[in-house]
């Protein structure tokens, strides 16, 4: 697949376009279901959930922190994960805000 133009679009959409594309794989949708179950920060356990290696899992938590759709701090030799309420909360929004000029709109087809 080719480079993605970037130019000429909406900073937020960009923006909203990457943390969809980084929950648009299985692992990390998984990811983000394991985390919003859990009640606090998880270190280590996510690759036990997961049917990937550990490099692989460390891959996707980077693609979804890179995207902001997670936060990591580091406890030793542990990074500790979490899911960003507010960056969540920002792409919920956005979502909310086209579903609603959805339901506004007469089907057409």
């Amino acid at each position: 697949m080719g480079i993605t133009k970037l130019e000429g679009f909406d900073e937020k959409v960009v923006s909203m376009a990457a943390a969809l594309k980084a929950i648009g794989h299985p692992a990390r949708l998984s990811i983000m279901q394991y985390l919003a179950a859990k009640d606090q920060c998880i270190c280590g356990d996510i690759v036990l959930e997961l049917p990937l290696a550990q490099p692989t899992v460390s891959r996707h938590l980077a693609e979804l922190k890179a995207v902001g759709l997670i936060k990591g701090t580091i406890s030793g030799n542990n990074i500790c994960y979490c899911i960003d309420a507010e960056n969540w909360n920002q792409l919920q929004q956005y979502l909310g805000q086209i579903s609603s000029s959805l339901a506004s709109k007469n089907t057409c087809c």
